[in-house]
């Protein structure tokens, strides 16, 4: 079942070591299949030397494990939230990056500082909320993806524009398009957050790039007019 969707999700994975964007088995990707209602996931706690494409996980948006020898990623339930929430969502990652980790430890939205930033996302990468020891204990994963949509919804960020968020004292996830596309947008977060740390190393008092410079680098690359690349 969803063979080709297994491949793709599995060379998602395989990417995120590859990339340096998790140490052991730090991190998740899973991708839609719209039609079918399916979905599948890397399994929990699964070294990575040891996955191939037939380990992924096949699961339903009631959380019903449809396939798969192993139990799926503990983040299942926020993937779940998000593919609910979000129609245009097709993959979805979940990572310990250092640099995007150390953002979210702090707290802190990560603040458009420059073009590279703006070639991605539409504005600050956004930081959540802690969740309640109520919401921890009621279910913690689920909660989790709920807050992400309270901060998306709450501060009117449309998540296709900023396809990425912080998790307070957690750690990044990041979506797109389909499972590889994810996975991009969490190779980019990870430099972006290195660069807006070093720049504040420099000049701790820096101002964010002015919307001239955001809307430009943005919507050439995203949207109707959009002209960067063969097209």
């Amino acid at each position: 079942m969803l063979e080709e969707l297994k491949q793709q999700v599995y060379e998602a994975n395989m990417e995120l070591p590859r990339r340096g964007l998790i140490t052991y088995t730090w991190g998740n990707v899973s991708g839609i299949d719209r039609a079918s209602g399916y979905f599948v996931i890397k399994p929990s706690g699964v070294d990575y030397d040891k996955l191939s494409a037939k380990d992924m996980v096949v699961m339903d948006l009631n959380g019903n494990k449809i396939e798969g020898d192993y139990k799926p990623s503990s983040d299942t339930p926020t993937h779940i939230e998000l593919y609910k929430k979000y129609e245009g969502i097709g993959g979805i990652v979940h990572t310990h990056s250092p640099e995007a980790v150390g953002w979210a430890q702090a707290g802190r939205d990560i603040p458009l500082y420059g073009t590279t930033h703006a070639d991605y996302f539409f504005g600050p990468i956004p930081c959540a909320r802690n969740l309640t020891k109520e919401e921890i204990e009621e279910a913690y994963e689920k909660n989790t993806g709920t807050v992400i949509i309270e901060t998306f919804e709450g501060r009117k960020i449309d998540p296709l524009f900023t396809p990425a968020v912080l998790c307070k004292n957690h750690g990044p996830f990041t979506w797109g398009k389909d499972a590889a596309e994810a996975v991009h947008n969490a190779v980019v977060l990870e430099e972006v957050a290195r660069m807006a740390r070093f720049t504040e190393s420099i000049k701790p008092d820096v101002e964010t790039a002015p919307d001239s410079i955001r809307d430009k680098h943005f919507y050439r690359k995203h949207g109707a007019n959009a002209y960067y690349g063969q097209g």
